[in-house]
């Protein structure tokens, strides 16, 4: 059973003088009036009444009274909570003979319940955390977004790194036309010493057919003038023409090949090389910048399974209210942050993770509901009346929304006991 106010009355409580209220059982009971009339001073007395001297106000007493505040609280369990007399004792009576006066209280009521502007003032991540209490999965859902964000900075570091990677490889100069290894010196130098090697044996050979072929000149005019050598001359001669023979045949397909291109590849082989190691730093940047890609696309999968995992998790736990969700820390409802929220969906997130945080305490205490017209107001109310609440709020208004009207400490006039059009609206309601 859902503990809720079936009755209060209220005497020399702040700004009240005497004041009796019947709460409608589901929906929203609206204490209205001016500023300044006692309207506040009704929350602030059940909360007392209900929650203890943490919620005692700072001067409890009505200004100009002689006699004390005299609260009377009855609910609907059948306990009768009141605090009278000068130094206003608590007296709790129970039907079942229960005996432990503001322990029984504090089991039955959330401290929420009655400061609901606590939770709405609360920082983002308070708010947040209440809720994670409530479902009772905070140091998973801790656990999983401390890692989500583990990995996202990972993955935007490994992405920064991959795009000054592919930025440093798009800069650098390559050279198409080169080599895809580095020229040798030392070989082309070989190459050349062969050819000149080559050629030398060529110059040799010409020389010695030069050579052969002056004493063949020599010997042929020796025949003629020296006859009597004629014999030898002859035997020498056709030694000679034999050697010159073989000699001439031996230059016949003599052919000097040029060291030009060589000896100009030489000289170009620092500036060949510089290319080549362009082309070869240019690939390596790229390899570098691809690999760096890969690994942030790993990290994203890692990052899109964390998400997952996280979505899981609020997934199988049943949120107080439809649209809501807690993202990075903070509630959001229907795709809004709190300080983006209408007044009125903050009250009735407010409301629903209230109810949440203690199920058994059916009633919620809220304050300045002028910060909603009248169709938010009627909207509201129906919410509140489908979902089994009751809520005891104040609003700045005169108007027929009111249950009851506070003027001066009192209850103005009685009212009709149901605002009609506002289904939810209104309440029993009596003037002392």
């Amino acid at each position: 059973m859902t503990v809720k106010i079936n009755e209060l009355e209220l005497e020399n409580v702040k700004r009240i003088k005497a004041v009796k209220i019947e709460p409608t059982e589901n929906g929203l009971t609206i204490v209205g009036g001016r500023n300044n009339q006692g309207k506040t001073s009704v929350l602030d007395a059940i909360a007392w009444a209900l929650g203890g001297n943490k919620f005692k106000p700072s001067q409890p007493k009505r200004e100009g009274s002689v006699l004390p505040p005299n609260l009377k609280v009855t609910l609907n369990n059948g306990l009768v909570v009141t605090r009278s007399g000068k130094n206003s004792v608590l007296k709790v009576t129970d039907p079942e003979g229960g005996k432990s006066g503001q322990q029984i209280l504090d089991k039955l009521i959330g401290e929420m319940a009655l400061n609901v502007p606590k939770f709405m003032e609360s920082r983002p991540k308070e708010k947040a955390d209440y809720l994670l209490q409530i479902l009772g999965i905070g140091e998973e859902l801790t656990r999983l977004e401390m890692k989500e964000k583990k990995v996202y900075e990972e993955r935007h570091a490994i992405g920064q790194i991959a795009l000054q990677k592919q930025k440093y490889a798009d800069e650098l100069q390559d050279y198409p036309d080169a080599p895809k290894e580095l020229v040798s010196a030392s070989e082309l130098i070989k190459q050349q010493q062969t050819i000149m090697a080559h050629n030398a044996e060529n110059q040799r050979k010409r020389m010695n057919q030069k050579s052969i072929y002056q004493e063949y000149k020599a010997a042929e005019g020796n025949v003629i003038a020296l006859e009597a050598q004629l014999t030898e001359a002859k035997r020498k001669l056709d030694k000679l023409t034999d050697d010159l023979e073989t000699a001439n045949k031996d230059i016949v397909d003599l052919v000097d090949e040029s060291t030009d291109e060589l000896e100009e590849n030489i000289k170009e082989i620092d500036a060949i090389n510089v290319k080549v190691r362009a082309n070869m730093d240019k690939e390596r940047a790229t390899k570098e910048a691809e690999e760096a890609q890969e690994e942030y696309e790993d990290k994203s999968l890692e990052l899109k399974k964390v998400r997952e995992e996280k979505m899981h998790l609020l997934d199988s736990v049943e949120l107080p209210l439809p649209g809501l969700a807690i993202e990075n820390g903070e509630i959001i409802y229907n795709d809004q942050k709190w300080d983006n929220m209408s007044g009125s969906d903050q009250l009735k997130v407010s409301t629903a993770i209230v109810r949440k945080l203690n199920p058994n305490c059916g009633f919620v205490l809220l304050d300045k509901l002028e910060q909603m017209d009248m169709e938010t107001l009627k909207e509201f109310g129906g919410w509140l009346e489908k979902e089994g609440l009751q809520a005891i709020a104040t609003r700045v208004s005169t108007g027929d929304e009111c249950s009851i009207i506070i003027e001066d400490g009192y209850t103005k006039e009685e009212k009709p006991k149901q605002f009609t059009g506002f289904k939810g609206f209104g309440g029993k309601e009596n003037g002392n």
